[in-house]
C-alpha cells in the first residue's frame, strides 16, 4: 500500500524501497534490536528473506514505511500499518534503530502515524507491544494508549513464548491527532 509521505516535526514517515530491505533485516534480526519483535536473531544475512523484504513496499494488506531524518535523510528505524475498514480501525508498528533509542523517535513515528490515521478518518488505532519492552509501553502510554487485551505467540524459528498488550487509542471527535512535538529533557 502505497501513502504520499507523513511529516512530523523532525521526520518523514516515507514509502519502503527495495534499498531498505537490509536496513530493515538487520533491525528486526538483530538480537538487541529485534528482542521484542516477531523475527527471528539471525546471524548471518539470509539472501530468500532478504528477497522477500525488497517487495514490501508494493505490499497492498500492509503500508511499510522507512523514517528518516528531514535534515539529512538518514534512516531512523522502519514502522507500518494495517488498515481494518470495517472497524475503521489502523494496527500500527513502529521500531527505531538502537542508534536512535531514548531520542524520542519512537513516539515521533507513532503520533505521526496516529495523526495520519485520524485525518483518514479512523475511529481507533491499536498497538500490539510485547509486555517486556517498557521503552515501547510507555510510548503506547504517551500516545494515549489503554490496555485492552493480551496475547502470546511464538517468536518465529524459535520455541520463545512472547506475550503482548493490546494497546487501544480512541479517536472518535478529533479533527486532528497531535503530531508529536519532542519531550524536553
Amino acid at each position: 500500500m502505497k501513502i504520499k509521505p507523513i511529516e512530523t516535526l523532525r521526520l518523514t514517515l516515507r514509502g519502503f524501497t527495495k534499498e531498505d530491505a537490509l536496513w530493515a533485516y538487520r533491525i528486526w534480526n538483530d538480537p538487541e534490536m529485534g528482542e521484542f519483535l516477531p523475527d527471528e536473531t539471525k546471524v548471518d544475512i539470509d539472501p530468500e528473506y532478504i528477497k522477500k523484504l525488497e517487495v514490501l513496499g508494493e505490499c497492498q494488506e500492509c503500508c511499510y514505511l522507512i523514517p528518516v531524518l528531514k535534515n539529512t535523510g538518514q534512516r531512523v528505524g522502519t514502522c507500518s500499518f494495517m488498515i481494518d475498514e470495517g472497524k475503521k480501525t489502523y494496527d500500527i508498528a513502529y521500531c527505531v534503530h538502537k542508534d536512535f533509542w531514548c531520542q524520542g523517535y519512537a513516539t515521533e513515528i507513532a503520533r505521526g502515524m496516529i495523526a495520519y490515521a485520524s485525518a483518514q478518518g479512523a475511529e481507533k488505532v491499536t498497538i500490539w507491544v510485547s509486555k517486556g519492552n517498557i521503552p515501547s509501553n510507555r510510548v503506547a502510554e504517551k500516545c494515549g494508549g489503554k490496555i485492552v487485551g493480551e496475547k502470546t505467540y511464538k517468536k518465529r524459528g524459535t520455541n520463545i513464548i512472547m506475550e503482548e498488550y493490546l494497546y487501544e487509542i480512541l479517536l472518535w471527535g478529533q479533527k486532528d491527532a497531535q503530531v508529536c512535538v519532542p519531550n524536553k529533557k
